[in-house]
């Protein structure tokens, strides 16, 4: 064997051990093994790949050079969000899904669980109570992935193949939910009113047909505005013979009402808000909640867990829900694949909200709307700026920069240079909107940081 190479964190990399191998599977080389690859398939010419890395060490300086180019919040000040932000993470959520048998929370089976199946059971009770469903799933990915099955539910449930969708959707969403259902539903967009941001009501009811699986809309919708009017959305659908489903920010939930109060049939969203960090795009792990109804819980395609007794008087046992509705259970009948599911954050989400309790989760929904409406006057009071929309919005909102002569491109590179991470540019994921930006506001932003945004914007501007 020409390789003499032994990779130090690739196993059975020692010559005489790959040619043992050969030797035992019947053949002469690696090559062999590719010899059923047409040719012309075949990638002969060298890859342009840097050479390989010499040692741990020399991996961990190279890791480190690269991790040194990240801005992050710890030393700027952060107004982003679009669907995932800088939210407070108390010591304690860090301290339990470090343990060994919560962190590595990936699947499993009973017999080698060790308090995580209880710990998701848990999970899905807490966010039941907040949500005012009897059912949460064990979280898939993200939010993404939660609205674009909670539609798939809805067709599968109304045996209906056309969703109306809000748009005034995250565009990650939206693309998810396109790739979703592409050539098995229709995509029918429900527009916005340009002036308030809530939704059209005339452009939804000529759009509802007979065909109609339902609407997926978020509140507060993408662009923080708070839908006051989902109990008429819901009955408009539900006339039309098609479902509510609703993607909601549940740290909003302390102080908004929870859709299934205002006729969500479906309700879906993601924990990073309750107690998961940013990490370079977020702790993401997507919900879906529904009542406790045989047609709703036998389309889950994820795991649910439960609460029974066991055959030893007063003991109680946790485990899978229906476990044969799943691709685990039924590989090649599946509703849908499921595969990773990320655990570990809604575990750590149990925590964040046993810590919070009721009173913590509307005293957070009080300080962050009280936080955005500060902000609110104070930026709209800049010459040239004003709010795009004039309905009440939770966190986050939009800029109009239109008549400030500048891009929002080229304000946020400002803002950089300041170490202040400005808002989200809007203009090419809505550019009906013109030169706006979305900005969020935590409780993680002081005011004396949102004072500075204003004062280093008032400089940009002038």
């Amino acid at each position: 064997m020409k390789n003499k190479f032994v990779h130090p964190y690739i196993p059975n990399s020692v010559p005489e051990v790959k040619a043992k191998m050969l030797e035992e599977i019947g053949v002469s080389s690696i090559e062999e093994l590719y010899s059923d690859i047409p040719e012309r398939l075949r990638f002969r010419d060298r890859m342009k790949l840097p050479e390989a890395l010499p040692s741990e060490l020399a991996l961990k300086q190279h890791m480190h050079a690269i991790l040194s180019r990240n801005k992050n919040v710890h030393e700027y000040d952060s107004f982003l969000g679009g669907g995932v932000a800088n939210h407070f993470v108390p010591a304690i959520c860090d301290e339990i899904n470090g343990r060994s048998e919560f962190l590595t929370a990936y699947a499993g089976e009973p017999y080698e669980d060790h308090g995580r199946f209880q710990a998701l059971f848990e999970y899905q009770s807490l966010m039941g109570e907040l949500l005012d469903f009897e059912v949460v799933n064990v979280p898939t990915y993200d939010w993404a992935q939660a609205a674009s099955t909670s539609i798939r539910m809805a067709q599968r449930i109304t045996q209906k193949d056309e969703i109306l969708v809000s748009e005034l959707i995250g565009p990650d969403r939206r693309s998810a939910i396109e790739n979703y259902c592409k050539k098995a539903m229709k995509i029918t967009p429900v527009r916005h009113d340009r002036t308030s941001g809530l939704i059209d009501l005339d452009d939804l009811r000529s759009k509802l047909n007979d065909n109609t699986a339902g609407i997926y809309f978020e509140n507060p919708s993408y662009v923080g505005v708070i839908e006051h009017r989902g109990e008429e959305i819901s009955q408009f659908v539900h006339k039309a013979g098609g479902l509510s489903i609703v993607g909601v920010d549940p740290i909003s939930l302390g102080i908004l009402k929870p859709p299934a109060q205002y006729g969500a049939d479906i309700a879906c969203g993601d924990i990073q808000t309750l107690g998961n960090h940013l990490h370079y795009g977020g702790c993401l792990g997507g919900f879906i909640a529904t009542r406790d109804e045989e047609k709703f819980v036998m389309e889950y395609p994820s795991r649910l867990f439960g609460i029974t007794k066991t055959e030893m008087e007063g003991e109680w046992g946790f485990d899978d829900v229906a476990y044969n509705r799943t691709s685990f259970g039924v590989r090649e009948k599946g509703k849908e694949f499921v595969g990773t599911a990320n655990a570990l954050y809604a575990i750590t989400s149990a925590v964040y909200l046993s810590l919070m309790g009721p009173d913590g989760m509307s005293e957070i929904g009080r300080h962050l709307i009280q936080k955005s409406l500060y902000a609110k006057k104070k930026l709209e009071a800049l010459a040239g700026t004003e709010l795009k929309f004039s309905s009440a919005s939770f966190k986050e909102f939009v800029v109009d920069f239109s008549n400030t002569g500048k891009r929002v491109k080229d304000i946020n590179a400002a803002l950089l240079n300041r170490k202040i991470f400005g808002g989200i540019d809007l203009s090419q994921s809505f550019p009906w909107m013109g030169n706006c930006a979305l900005f969020c506001f935590t409780e993680m932003n002081t005011q004396a940081q949102i004072d500075r945004l204003v004062s280093t914007l008032e400089e940009i501007l002038a």
